[in-house]
């Protein structure tokens, strides 16, 4: 057989350069390309036409499943996926189905020559005619599997002074960046997070609860106090913390808001 031809994604630089790294000491795998985001492994893929692409789940913007979503939903054949993901043990057995594998971060030299190897399967069954789409079909599975159960974390931990807490995900009155540190607060607790982006934080967390009204805010629609009308019809949000902080929704969120709330 022709090495897999293999497309690395991953918005962390240093996890694809490993992944790149390992790959490259074995043999009969071809990379590619790489990708940081999601539209760039779209693109990517459509280019290269890659038997196999090496997905980290959490990304800004669109996330690993979202990506494979669109992979599903395109015309033609779609490549293999693998998994890449940070999940714990518990969380990662929902990613054990068969034609589509995972590796947990930091990703083991072993692990990896194992998923190369179902993929190197699953390409021969292909080559001597098995009928259908597996591979289209596990993904559908898979896929449809996180559209109804996305799962998150239900705890965040928020630095205060040299001690980190873990605070429900729900207790979360607001997140907002400032000074590039992404304050969270709650009821009882003000500190940082180590997340990077208010993007990353995002993904962790409910969309229907937590949504981005301005680019520099990101709120917990239920602990909202007051909304206050604001010049050119938008909006100040006052929250429910003991400051009773107000957070200016953006224009393009107004509308949302109104929707939602019937205002």
């Amino acid at each position: 057989m022709s090495p897999l031809k293999v497309i690395v994604v991953d918005d962390e630089q240093l996890a694809r350069d490993e992944l790149c790294y390992q790959l490259e000491q074995l043999d009969d795998v071809e990379i590619v390309t790489h990708a940081c985001n999601g539209p760039e492994a779209l693109a990517a893929v459509e280019e290269h036409e890659p038997d196999l692409v090496f997905l980290d789940v959490q990304m800004p913007g669109l996330s690993g499943f979202e990506v494979a979503r669109r992979l599903v939903e395109r015309p033609g054949q779609s490549p293999m996926l693998v998994f890449v993901t940070a999940f714990d043990q518990h969380a990662i057995e929902a990613f054990e189905v068969n034609a589509v594998d995972y590796l947990l971060k930091p990703v083991d030299a072993g692990r990896l020559e194992q998923a190369l190897e179902r993929a190197r399967r699953r390409a021969r069954s292909e080559q001597v005619g098995a009928t259908g789409d597996p591979v289209r079909d596990q993904l559908e599975r898979l896929t449809k599997l996180f559209a109804d159960r996305q799962i998150r974390r239900d705890q965040v931990a928020v630095k205060v002074g040299e001690r980190f807490l873990l605070v429900q995900a729900e207790e979360i009155i607001y997140a907002s960046l400032a000074d590039e540190s992404i304050n969270i607060v709650t009821g009882q607790v003000a500190g940082t997070s180590n997340y990077r982006t208010l993007d990353e934080l995002q993904t962790r967390l409910d969309p229907e609860t937590f949504w981005r009204v301005h680019r520099s805010h990101l709120v917990n629609i239920n602990k909202i106090k007051e909304i206050v009308p604001w010049f050119s019809r938008n909006y100040i949000l006052r929250m429910k913390d003991a400051k009773g902080t107000e957070i200016p929704v953006s224009r393009s969120q107004t509308k949302r808001l109104r929707e939602y709330l019937k205002l």
